[in-house]
């Protein structure tokens, strides 16, 4: 009887494990004491994460060098994208790249305690506090969800940040810019927190990706020229309408502790954003987050993507 009980224990276990490790989602733990996640080890190779917006998209889309994403999201307390988030985004990255394997972990540290930030202070954030880097044939990406609005915003121009890129496999999402202008998913409003934060996040990745040629060369000629690396056809995830006027006046720009110069590629007005998912809305649209469009879609196929 002994043998017997000891028997199904064993087996119970090893399905307890085998049920945990299924999970394409983890958390990194704190370190003891810091409340901050244990640092990379000091030989680890940051240089294939520390290059220029779009130039991993090759490697995104397709499996010939990287067949594996490990995305990091970092957040504050209480400032954690909402699962259904997370599960949107992983759907679309499926939908337009051949990546099958793409596990989420979990950063959350203290927070900065800044009213806003500039694009050089996330910077900072991301070297001391990034754990995720490239391994093998692991891809990784890392994505930010700041609890402080951009110091780029202008409330007498009623235009606010939501998400901005600036290097290949670096982003960060305002997330308490986005909690500020979309109510919680329970509330009954037609436009919620999930889809502002995933029209926010695909757009952004759709950047990532390469697109608009942004590493991702165009099949036919569809860039916005009023707004670069930005489509021209209405309706798309990556349309123009979601950037302020132009990259130029709006852009992010700073300079890294090693005096690079950074700038991202795109910055999301999040007034723009609103309209157009209110106006989906309205014109009952089945889907209230944009698409890509077909030239998009042409384009990520033309660079290894589905």
């Amino acid at each position: 009887m002994k043998k017997k009980n000891l028997f199904l224990l064993l087996v119970l276990l090893g399905l307890f494990i085998g049920c945990s490790s299924d999970s394409d989602t983890s958390e990194i733990p704190p370190n003891s004491g810091t409340g901050t996640p244990a640092p990379p080890p000091p030989n680890v190779d940051r240089s294939g994460n520390l290059l220029a917006t779009g130039a991993s998209a090759n490697d995104l889309l397709a499996n010939t060098n990287f067949d594996r994403i490990q995305v990091e999201i970092a957040h504050q307390p209480g400032f954690r994208p909402t699962a259904e988030t997370i599960s949107n985004f992983q759907d679309f990255v499926r939908l337009h790249s051949f990546k099958e394997d793409i596990e989420i972990i979990f950063n959350q540290f203290p927070s900065p305690n800044q009213e806003t930030l500039t694009l050089q202070q996330i910077d900072s954030l991301e070297q001391a506090n990034r754990t995720a880097f490239n391994n093998g044939r692991t891809l990784a990406v890392y994505i930010y969800f700041a609890n402080a609005p951009s110091d780029e915003d202008d409330e007498e121009e009623s235009t606010v940040t939501l998400g901005a890129v600036f290097r290949n496999t670096s982003m960060v999402i305002f997330e308490s810019t986005i909690r500020e202008l979309a109510p919680p998913d329970n509330s009954g409003a037609p436009v919620t927190l999930t889809d502002v934060e995933t029209a926010t996040l695909n757009h952004e990745f759709g950047h990532l990706f390469g697109l608009v040629n942004l590493g991702t060369e165009p099949i036919n000629d569809h860039e916005d020229m009023d707004a670069p690396n930005h489509c021209n056809v209405p309706g798309c995830l990556m349309q123009a309408r979601l950037e302020f006027g132009s990259p130029a006046a709006r852009g992010l720009v700073a300079l890294t502790e090693k005096g690079e110069t950074l700038s991202s590629a795109c910055t999301l007005d999040g007034n723009a954003l609103m309209k157009i998912l209110q106006d989906r809305t309205l014109a009952r649209t089945s889907d209230v987050v944009p698409l890509l469009d077909d030239e998009c879609i042409l384009d990520l196929q033309g660079n290894g993507g589905r």
